[in-house]
């Protein structure tokens, strides 16, 4: 019963392409054969909630360039057991970025993604490569508000959406920025 909540998140999912409604459904299989999906402890991989974190007039979005992948990415991170992966990704989008105040745009799914993080060696041992079923939801935040750059990230930034793939060309980064647009769009 504690995967039900997110299965009914993804069956409201609209997806906005094929490649989308793949993921969804792969996903959900994911989430169906494995009772333990929020549980890092799963090697082959596990749930994570992400915090695509934009401004108020939904032109800027907040990106830390991760020390471990060093990457620009959206704030984020693991479960540990919660099935709840919007509060997941508040918590993670707080921790992250040292702002309090961080509310949902909506509390349906905004993206999905399905990535692999690659083997690395921790203080335990070898972590093996493994997929993160990322799911990720639309924060807002105020711009204005000071920042603090954790021991997670080289940087953390509010960015222009014009600016993003001048950081980074991950497809699902940029596909969040077209679909913050288009949200955008609709607003006015």
């Amino acid at each position: 019963m504690h995967r039900q909540p997110l299965l009914y998140l993804l069956a409201a999912f609209h997806p906005a392409s094929e490649y989308e409604s793949r993921i969804r459904d792969t996903m959900t299989r994911f989430i169906h054969e494995h009772h333990n999906c929020f549980m890092r402890e799963l090697l082959i991989g596990h749930i994570t909630g992400s915090a695509w974190v934009v401004n108020k007039t939904l032109d800027k979005t907040l990106l830390t360039h991760h020390r471990k992948l060093d990457k620009w990415l959206q704030l984020g991170g693991h479960c540990d057991g919660d099935n709840d992966v919007l509060r997941v990704a508040l918590r993670e989008a707080v921790e992250e970025s040292g702002v309090y105040d961080i509310v949902p745009f909506s509390h349906d799914i905004f993206d999905l993604d399905i990535h692999e993080i690659p083997e690395r060696r921790t203080a335990s041992g070898i972590e093996p490569a493994h997929l993160h079923y990322d799911v990720r939801f639309m924060l807002i935040a105020d711009d204005a508000a000071p920042l603090a750059i954790t021991a997670e990230s080289k940087d953390l930034q509010w960015v222009s959406l014009d600016d993003v793939a001048r950081l980074t060309q991950e497809e699902s980064m940029l596909r969040m920025v077209a679909k913050t647009r288009h949200s955008n769009r609709h607003l006015h």
